[in-house]
């Protein structure tokens, strides 16, 4: 059966409003949380950017769900500090935590002052982060010399079980090389071939563990009102790699955003006011084979879409 979670935006939403939205959401029969790890939103609408790490801790210590949260290791953050952070969270709730590890977005990486890698350096800098990872949560003292530097580093503090470090993938290329290293993979809606070719490319290298998606949605009780939320947060959002990723600041996505279009919007965000279309929408997804699907409403009022979807779409779904 499909597992059907929340995932909750820390660039849109003060931290303790969305404190509040995860416990409301496991009343409503929400099964599972994520989250996401910015360093700043990617609108001044949206207007947020708390420290999803400190956040987590309540939020897993507020709720019996389980959480995983899209991290980037590498530049903003050192491996081993991300490594003693999933070593905590998992020594203090076991079998709750996973994190999803990517290549990261200049938008958020660009405040050390260094330069922004191409790509291919990006990603082998994260298989450098994963092994850095990986090693320390399994007790070894770990020095590196490479796109990384670590020198004598250790953990003290570990779970018996190491969290599961899931991929994050938007192409079927990265889908594929996350499936050398990853214990699950992540993505985000599109089109069905679109998703169906992410699975298959990651199974289809080997890739190992569950398969999550993660959906952008907008409901309202009218159309015009789920049209209006979507357009105002999440249209600097309709933009594909490269763009998203090299962009470097919030004023630069605002300029971008300026004139796109409620049909632009829609091609990234399910939009609808009709309970019915969402849940069609939703068992499309798990039709095919997605093993964890996290909602995501993009608009900032989380309660009545909480409330609404605990009582109507997810009874319909199970």
């Amino acid at each position: 059966m499909t597992e059907y979670g929340i995932h909750a935006s820390h660039e849109q939403i003060p931290p303790a409003d969305l404190l509040a939205a995860v416990i409301a959401a496991e009343r409503h029969g929400f099964e599972a949380a994520m989250c996401s790890d910015h360093f700043s939103p990617w609108s001044s609408r949206q207007g947020e950017s708390a420290f999803a790490w400190s956040w987590l801790g309540a939020a897993l210590q507020a709720t019996n769900l389980s959480f995983g949260v899209v991290n980037a290791p590498g530049q903003r953050y050192h491996p081993a500090i991300i490594a003693q952070a999933i070593g905590t969270l998992g020594s203090m709730f076991p079998g709750r935590f996973w994190a999803a590890l990517g290549s990261g977005e200049y938008s958020n990486e660009h405040i050390t002052g260094g330069p922004w890698p191409r790509k291919e350096v990006r990603e082998a800098r994260l298989l450098e982060s994963v092994d850095v990872i990986r090693s320390l949560l399994a007790g070894e003292e770990v020095t590196r010399d490479g796109l990384v530097t670590v020198d004598r580093a250790k953990l003290w503090t570990r779970p018996a079980e190491a969290p599961a470090l899931i991929g994050a993938a938007v192409s079927t290329k990265t889908a594929a090389w996350c499936a050398g290293w990853a214990d699950g993979l992540v993505t985000v809606n599109a089109p069905t071939e679109q998703l169906q070719a992410m699975i298959a490319a990651y199974r289809d290298a080997g890739g190992k563990g569950p398969v999550c998606l993660q959906v952008h949605l907008s409901w309202a009780p009218t159309q015009d009102e789920a049209e209006a939320i979507a357009h105002d947060q999440w249209r600097s959002n309709v933009f594909r790699p490269p763009v998203c990723w090299d962009l470097e600041t919030v004023e630069q996505f605002d300029v971008i955003g300026e004139n796109v279009t409620i049909e632009q919007v829609r091609e990234v965000v399910n939009v609808s006011a009709d309970l019915e279309a969402h849940v069609e929408w939703l068992r499309g997804y798990a039709a095919l084979g997605f093993d964890r699907i996290y909602l995501h409403h993009v608009g900032q009022d989380l309660m009545p879409f909480i409330e609404t979807f605990g009582a109507k779409v997810l009874p319909a779904l199970r």
